[in-house]
C-alpha cells in the first residue's frame, strides 16, 4: 500500500479498516510537513508557571525543532520568543534555565529585551548610521501564549484559536487531571533522554496498554515499585478485592475530542475510589487518587473524568500520566528521533517524606532511569528502523483492536466517550486527528475538517 507523500494525508489513516501507512513514521517530506502543519500552529507546552515565578525568569523548550524562550517580562507577562537572533539566527539564550535582565546574541553583541525587543546593537551610531529601524528586528514572537491552570502553551500562527477553546473539554480534563490534586509545584530539573524513534509511536505508546504484560513482565517481577512502610498485604488485598468486583482489571475508559486530543487507558470506578480513600495516606501515595473525593475536582472533571484512570495525550505531543505527578513531552527530532522530556510535580502542601516517595517513583517509573521506558524504548527503535525498509513499507499497520465494537457515549459539555475493553480507539483517533491537521493547510481550513465526534460506533 503506498501512497504520494504530499497528501491528500487521509488515505494514509483507514478508519473503516484500522490500517495506517508505516510511511508516517520513516518518510523525510512527510515529516518536515509534520513541522510546518502540525507543530508550527499548534499550541505547545511550554512549562508550568512555578518554572518561571518571577520577572526575568526563562525556560528553554522547543516547538518542533526550533527552540524557544519561555519567559517573563518586566511587567510579569509571559512571552515566549524564538531563540534566534534577527541578524544572522544565532542563539540568544544558551542555559536551560535561569533568570535574565535581557538576552544577548555572542555573535555581534545584538541584545533583546525580556519582550523580545531589539534594545541594543554595537556600532548602532558608526556602523548603521542610525539607519536601523530596531522595532522591526526584535526576536520572533509566538503568536498567542497562554496559561490553563499555571500550564503555559504557546502557539506560533496567531490564527489559532484561543487556549480553551483548543484544548476542549477533553484537553481540559487532561490537566485538570493533575492541576486538581493541590497548589502543584514543579521539581527541580527535567530528564530528558533521546530515543531512535519517530515522535508518533512514543505518543502512540501511551494509550496502549495492550503492550505491559509483555514489554513489562520483566519490570514487574522485579519489584521496581518499592511498598511503603505501614502498607500491608492485608490494605493491598482490600483494594484488590474492590478492583475485582468494580470491573477495573478490564475495564477502560476512552474520551475523544477535537483537533486529535485523547484520553484512553483504565477506567477508576467509584467502588474502587472508596475503597482506596479508606486506606490512609500513605497508601495514597501509591495510588494518587483521593483528590478525586474534592468538591473541586468533582466539579472539574465531572462524573466522566473522575472514572478516567488512563493516559491523555493534548495533541500533538504532551502526555500526563495517569499517576498524576508527570507530564512527558515528545519533541521530534528527525523522523526516526524523538527526545523524551519527563516533568515531574508535588503538591506545595505535602509533607516532605510523601514529596520525597512521588519524587522516588517519578524517577524510576518513567524517563531515563524509569524502568517501563527502557522496555518501551526498546521497542519503538526497533519499530522505526523497520519503517523504512521498501519491502515493509508495502504493508500497512494494524489498529483494528476493538474495530466497530466501541460504542459511543454522547454527555453533556461536548464530551463523548467509550467505555470498552482494552483497545486501539484513542491511538487510530489520534491518527485520525494527524491526517486533519496535515491536510489542512490553514486554521480556518483545519477548524471546518477537524471532526468533534467520531459518530456513534467506531
Amino acid at each position: 500500500m503506498l501512497y504520494d507523500t504530499q497528501g491528500p494525508f487521509r488515505t494514509m489513516v483507514d478508519e473503516n479498516t484500522g490500517q495506517v501507512d508505516r510511511s508516517i513514521f520513516a518518510d523525510q517530506a512527510i515529516y518536515e510537513v509534520e513541522l510546518e502543519r502540525i507543530f508550527a500552529r499548534a499550541w505547545n507546552f511550554m512549562c508550568h508557571e512555578t518554572q518561571i515565578p518571577k520577572a526575568g525568569d526563562f525556560f528553554l523548550s522547543f516547538i518542533g525543532e526550533e527552540s524557544v524562550i519561555a519567559t517573563r517580562d518586566k511587567k510579569g507577562e509571559l512571552q515566549v520568543l524564538l531563540n534566534s537572533c534577527r541578524h544572522r539566527g544565532n542563539a540568544v539564550c544558551r542555559a536551560e534555565e535561569g533568570n535574565a535582565r535581557s538576552f544577548l546574541c555572542t555573535y555581534h553583541g545584538w541584545t533583546y529585551g525580556l519582550d523580545g525587543q531589539l534594545i541594543g546593537v554595537p556600532g548602532y551610531k558608526d556602523f548603521y548610521h542610525e539607519q536601523l529601524d530596531k522595532s522591526q528586528w526584535g526576536l520572533v514572537k509566538a503568536g498567542k501564549v497562554a496559561s490553563y491552570k499555571g500550564f503555559v502553551f504557546a502557539t506560533m500562527d496567531s490564527e489559532a484559536p484561543d487556549l480553551e477553546e483548543y484544548l476542549g473539554p477533553v484537553g481540559r480534563m487532561s490537566i485538570d487531571l493533575i492541576a486538581e490534586r493541590g497548589d502543584m509545584e514543579i521539581v527541580g530539573g527535567v530528564q530528558k533522554n533521546l530515543i531512535g524513534c519517530n515522535w508518533k509511536l512514543a505518543v502512540d505508546n501511551l494509550f496502549d496498554f495492550y503492550h505491559p504484560q509483555i514489554s513489562h513482565a520483566s519490570a514487574f517481577m522485579s519489584g521496581f515499585r518499592k511498598q511503603l512502610e505501614g502498607v500491608d498485604a492485608a490494605e493491598q488485598a482490600i483494594v484488590e478485592k474492590a478492583e475485582i468486583n468494580g470491573g477495573i482489571r478490564n475495564a477502560h475508559r476512552v474520551v475523544l475530542g477535537k483537533y486529535g486530543h485523547a484520553i484512553g487507558g483504565p477506567r477508576l470506578t467509584k467502588e474502587v475510589r472508596e475503597a482506596r480513600a479508606l486506606l490512609g495516606p500513605r497508601f495514597e501515595v501509591l495510588t494518587n487518587d483521593n483528590f478525586r473525593m474534592t468538591d473541586s475536582a468533582q466539579e472539574a472533571l465531572g462524573e466522566i473524568g473522575l472514572d478516567v484512570n488512563g493516559h491523555p495525550n493534548i495533541f500533538p505531543n504532551l502526555w500526563v500520566a495517569t499517576n498524576g505527578h508527570q507530564l512527558s513531552l515528545r519533541l521530534p527530532k528527525g523522523p526516526d528521533k524523538c527526545e523524551i522530556w519527563w516533568f515531574a510535580f508535588v503538591p506545595k502542601e505535602a509533607p516532605d517524606w510523601k514529596k520525597a516517595e512521588l519524587i522516588e517513583r517519578s524517577i524510576h517509573v518513567f524517563g531515563a532511569a524509569g524502568l517501563l521506558e527502557q522496555d518501551d524504548g526498546e521497542n519503538w527503535d526497533q519499530s522505526t528502523r523497520a519503517m523504512k525498509g521498501v519491502i515493509a513499507k508495502r504493508y500497512p499497520l494494524n489498529f483494528s483492536m476493538g474495530l466497530k465494537h466501541g460504542v459511543v457515549n454522547h454527555a453533556e459539555g461536548d464530551l463523548h466517550y467509550i467505555d470498552t475493553t482494552t483497545n486501539e480507539h484513542a491511538q487510530l483517533w489520534t491518527y485520525r486527528g494527524w491526517a486533519e491537521w496535515m491536510d489542512a493547510e490553514s486554521w480556518g481550513q483545519l477548524k471546518q475538517i477537524s471532526v468533534e465526534h467520531p459518530g456513534d460506533l467506531v
